[in-house]
């Protein structure tokens, strides 16, 4: 099918089954496993992810929002599934009846949903905010929540959470023992009031640091893709943990043509050749999701050999350094991310390149660009 594309994606299916695997081995029985396949699978394909890592044995999905949730559903997705962010207040009802859980970290909506008249009660995840300053109910705030929560008829508490705001960097731990311990103060107060929420907080950085915080269930958002939350976390486990990257980035090379050195490429003139050249033109561009930060230094992967972003990178198209490349022709495969022959361009270089990091590099790829499980 591929033939047939200007740019597409592929995802390894063995690459899901391997990092799976590898999570699963790292939990202790009895320990659910998330997978977060929010923001499309962080440019994984939503359904399609959601499907695979479903069929593999994940116990709960993640998303970001009702519209995510409500994909899955019509996809045929049983699995539990809980949404992280904002939800609409038109939503509780329609919520309920599909059997999706909602998180709340308000009061405003908490007691908007104990007031809606359900027909069945809706499962909700009580987030807490132990130190990252986002979403979630603040220490002072647990008596009114128990007040509230145990008051009410129509909602079942199904879980418990908080976010870390620097787990991915192993130095600074002694900052997510201080919001565990908070964290853990709520965990053992709704269990005094009768309550039996499934507790979690580690998202993939501590899943694969720790076990000591794994609760009754870990979040592994971007390592069930192969890629590591962070440069520290991939050097701290490194003779621990492998992953393997799931997603392959690809395109063609559209046009071929020589010109002298001297010339101009691009707009605002921003690369001039410093020798005759032979240059390639790819139909990708920053409207695709290809950064345009990597203007003038990014690289593409043709025969097995890199070849050089050349000038600015366009909404729709770039031009690239084909004179080392021997034999390159028009309708050659041009690799982005992923690998030709022996060399690998990662999303990681993509994102140091960038000046970012791989989660904005992976989930910014266009959504209308075609994913095709391999």
């Amino acid at each position: 099918m591929s033939e047939y594309l200007k740019t597409w994606v592929e995802i390894n299916r063995s690459a899901i089954k391997k990092n799976y695997r590898t999570f699963r081995n790292i939990l202790s029985p009895g320990i659910k496993l998330m997978a977060v396949v929010k923001s499309n699978a962080y440019g994984h394909g939503l359904a399609h992810f959601a499907k695979e890592i479903s069929k593999l044995g994940a116990d709960f999905l993640a998303v970001d929002d009702i519209d995510e949730a409500l994909i899955l559903r019509k996809s045929g997705i049983k699995k539990p599934i809980l949404v992280f962010g904002y939800v609409p207040d038109s939503f509780i009802k329609e919520a309920s009846l599909k059997n999706i859980s909602l998180t709340i970290s308000n009061f405003d909506f908490l007691r908007k949903i104990i007031k809606t008249k359900l027909i069945k009660k809706i499962k909700i995840h009580i987030e807490v905010d132990t130190g990252l300053g986002r979403q979630g109910f603040l220490g002072k705030d647990l008596p009114a929540v128990l007040v509230l929560i145990k008051k009410s008829k129509n909602i079942e508490i199904e879980g418990l959470y908080t976010h870390f705001a620097i787990a991915e960097n192993p130095k600074f731990f002694s900052y997510t023992k201080k919001q565990i311990e908070n964290f853990k103060i709520w965990i053992q107060a709704f269990r005094q009031n009768s309550f039996k929420p499934i507790a979690h907080s580690s998202a993939s950085a501590e899943t694969m640091r720790s076990s000591e915080f794994h609760f009754d269930m870990v979040r592994v958002g971007i390592s069930m893709y192969g890629l590591f939350p962070s440069k520290e976390i991939k050097k701290y486990v490194k003779t621990k943990i492998e992953l393997e990257p799931v997603l392959f980035w690809k395109t063609i090379v559209s046009e071929i043509k020589k010109l002298p050195k001297g010339h101009n490429i691009g707009y605002d003139l921003t690369e001039t050749l410093k020798r005759d050249s032979i240059i390639g033109i790819c139909p990708i561009g920053y409207w695709h999701g290809y950064p345009r930060a990597l203007s003038g230094k990014g690289e593409v992967l043709v025969r097995g050999k890199r070849a050089k972003v050349l000038g600015r990178v366009s909404m729709d198209m770039i031009t690239v350094d084909l004179t080392e490349i021997k034999g390159a022709k028009r309708g050659d495969e041009a690799v982005l991310i992923g690998q030709s022959k022996n060399k690998r361009i990662t999303a990681e270089e993509v994102a140091n390149q960038a000046e970012t990091i791989n989660y904005e590099i992976v989930t910014r790829i266009n959504t209308e660009i075609m994913r095709i499980y391999k």
